[in-house]
């Protein structure tokens, strides 16, 4: 059987790939059961992407949940180690509300995390791997970079009530101007509204932020940003402060990831320290998904036929006579054995049992 015969299709290429990617820099894979406790994911509802969960009650009365996420139950089955770092990856199917139906679905979910003494070169690997995936997906891509820090100092400089501010960072993330200006009356939003206006190129976006961030946190948060694209390097690699995850749960860079074709991010992540302590635990992490559901909207690649062959048989057929034809077509491809063609199958060549010769 030539291998070639029988092209993976765009979802099983894309997860062999990644695979053999995460592999290569030694991220182990991480398998885990179908099931969590409820209670996992009411206390961290806001983290998850849907807030759909199914339920069912088990034979001891727990209530339990199909799992909608893999992060949180990878912080809750790991445990923090001294000087070390863990680093996995996973493919696993989560039960959610998907984005294209609005309808519960079993989703491929596939990703890595990296959890302990996270450092700044464990940071650039993660962020260097999700630039990666996304080019084993699609190489016209771009993979966008926020930095929570930057956006919370210059946030809080305004000193806002807390209602207050959580408007502002809604304005950043939907790049409304105006209304920060509305919000915000008789202060100086300068720094506000250049995180709205700057996007793009890292270089000349930390440029201009520069002004506004020239000490204490703020400077801090956007030196880290500087160091990490210029040790990334890579051409699809952008910064835009429009990606604001909930500062509950993350801090530091966030990212997305785009490719052609598809109007929302197929790629998600970044660094959730907060999510690690509100689950009392003391190690840092940093990790991202890849959403394979959405990769479905792309069609249009894959194999121009169902089959090869359609080899047709009527009712009398004998039975050893059919093996052989099948057998041998077989050589040639795939084969598909039918009393009648079906319904909106596309075949190479159809050819009738008493056209093949199985005396050779």
């Amino acid at each position: 059987m030539n291998p070639a015969q029988y092209p993976l299709k765009r979802e099983e290429r894309v997860l062999f790939e990644l695979r053999s990617l995460y592999q290569k820099y030694g991220y182990a894979r991480y398998k885990m059961g179908k099931f969590e406790e409820y209670d996992l994911y009411v206390r961290n509802k806001d983290f998850l992407v849907s807030d759909g969960v199914i339920t069912f009650t088990d034979t001891d009365g727990r209530l339990m949940a199909l799992k909608p996420d893999v992060t949180l139950s990878i912080i809750k089955n790991t445990r923090d180690r001294e000087n070390c770092v863990q680093k996995v990856y996973y493919s696993e199917n989560v039960y959610r509300i998907s984005g294209s139906t609005r309808q519960f679905k079993e989703i491929m979910q596939t990703g890595l995390e990296c959890i302990g003494d996270v450092d700044l070169y464990n940071l650039c690997e993660v962020i260097s791997l999700a630039a990666a995936s996304l080019d084993a997906i699609d190489p016209e891509n771009v993979l966008e970079l926020s930095h929570l820090g930057v956006i919370a100092a210059l946030v809080n400089a305004l000193e806002l009530e807390p209602d207050a501010s959580e408007a502002v960072l809604k304005c950043i993330g939907e790049k409304n101007a105006d209304g920060v200006r509305k919000l915000c009356p008789g202060r100086d939003v300068g720094g506000v509204l250049q995180l709205i206006s700057a996007h793009g190129d890292p270089a000349t976006v930390i440029a201009a932020l520069r002004p506004f961030c020239r000490q204490g946190l703020a400077k801090a948060a956007l030196d880290e940003l500087e160091t990490v694209t210029r040790l990334l390097n890579r051409p699809n690699v952008q910064i835009d402060f429009s990606t604001v995850n909930d500062m509950n749960y993350y801090n530091g860079i966030v990212f997305q990831g785009y490719i052609r074709a598809i109007p929302e991010g197929v790629l998600s992540g970044g660094q959730y320290d907060k999510l690690m302590q509100r689950m009392g635990r003391e190690s840092r992490a940093v990790g991202f998904a890849i959403y394979m559901d959405l990769l479905e909207r792309l069609g249009g690649e894959g194999r121009a036929y169902d089959v090869d062959t359609l080899l047709l048989y009527d009712e009398k057929a004998d039975v050893p006579t059919l093996n052989r034809a099948v057998e041998k077509l077989s050589r040639e491809g795939s084969v598909l054995a039918q009393r009648a063609v079906p319904e909106k199958l596309k075949y190479r060549r159809l050819v009738r049992l008493e056209e093949v010769d199985c005396h050779d």
